[in-house]
């Protein structure tokens, strides 16, 4: 029992925010619950972007019921390069990302052939909510496949990488980008084996990286740096996820996007109950900066209070001039 409480001394110490504190202090005090379903649905959130002018990837078609399987091959067409998202999904499960066909079979983005009954039956699992949160009957999203940028062509495996922007009141508090392997099967997955590095909020610099726990400077699969990378539109993704942030009116929250080749950054989902590895992906704890962030706007409102009530006073004065 002692050491248990030596390395929660040590973890408070070291300004870790632990997953307690995290739901007590930061989820239920700054999210209202009201709004966990504009950010759990990707349709919805979808809409909000388009309405608030942040770019999202482009939505092909949504397959709603289990009778509109009968007509996959007339609804795909000959699109055979998309992304199947389930609609209220998380964590990345379920999404199955198509590049092209061979013959009657689609293929995904690590060459496996993936035939049509196949597809149907995953789109099938969708519906039914086996990816969905609370296991839910969803709906599946048929959208653009994003183009992998130039930027990361020498430290991405098969895959897309990502940002994670956290946000605390608004305001950025810690990012990460987060790198395909062959581990990960090509997926920007931290518990799949992806590499979480983490991003100087003023540079766009990464300046630490992990995978599966361990320091790692070089992608393992490439032996490219991973340290010092400069992430492209570095001011326009954090300007993105504040606009998405205080759209959606959640004080807490991540905000994920890639970068496509050609259209630049894309809003992916937010999410309203962030995860603490982005803590490990930087090699600093969240807390100094969520309690930075208390501080700053204090401040800020506490210089707005003596204006506001020296303006107040003058036209109480000029209203009993004029009585």
């Amino acid at each position: 029992m002692f050491w248990l409480l030596t390395a929660a001394k040590k973890l408070r110490e070291l300004g870790i925010l632990g997953m307690n504190r995290r739901n007590a202090a930061c989820i239920l005090d700054h999210n209202p619950r009201g709004k966990f379903p504009l950010v759990d649905d990707k349709l919805r959130l979808d809409a909000l972007c388009r309405k608030i002018g942040v770019a999202t990837p482009e939505m092909y078609g949504v397959i709603g019921y289990h009778s509109m399987l009968r007509r996959l091959p007339e609804l795909l067409g000959e699109r055979c390069d998309f992304v199947v998202k389930p609609n209220q999904g998380s964590a990345g499960r379920g999404v199955l990302v198509l590049v092209g066909r061979k013959g009657e079979d689609y293929l995904r983005h690590n060459g496996e052939a993936v035939p049509l009954e196949d597809l149907r039956q995953h789109l099938s699992d969708v519906l039914s909510g086996i990816y969905s949160l609370g296991g839910r009957p969803d709906q599946a999203l048929l959208q653009q496949r994003v183009r992998l940028h130039p930027a990361f062509e020498a430290v991405a495996y098969k895959g897309i990488p990502d940002v994670r922007v956290v946000l605390y009141r608004n305001e950025p508090a810690m990012a990460m980008l987060r790198l395909p392997t062959k581990e990960s099967n090509g997926r920007a997955n931290l518990h799949q084996g992806g590499i979480g590095t983490g991003i100087d909020l003023d540079s766009g610099l990464t300046h630490h990286a992990v995978q599966r726990n361990r320091f790692v400077d070089v992608h393992p699969d490439t032996g490219l740096p991973v340290v010092g990378l400069r992430v492209p539109h570095w001011s326009e993704i954090l300007e993105m996820s504040q606009r998405v942030a205080e759209a959606v009116g959640l004080g807490y929250v991540g905000v994920d996007i890639v970068i496509d080749a050609e259209r630049g950054p894309l809003l992916l989902e937010a999410n309203a109950r962030p995860g603490l590895a982005i803590q490990i992906a930087n090699g600093r704890g969240l807390m100094p900066q969520l309690e930075a962030i208390d501080a700053r706007l204090t401040r800020q409102a506490r210089s707005l209070e003596w204006p506001r009530r020296v303006y107040e006073a003058s036209l109480n004065s000029s209203a009993g001039v004029t009585r």
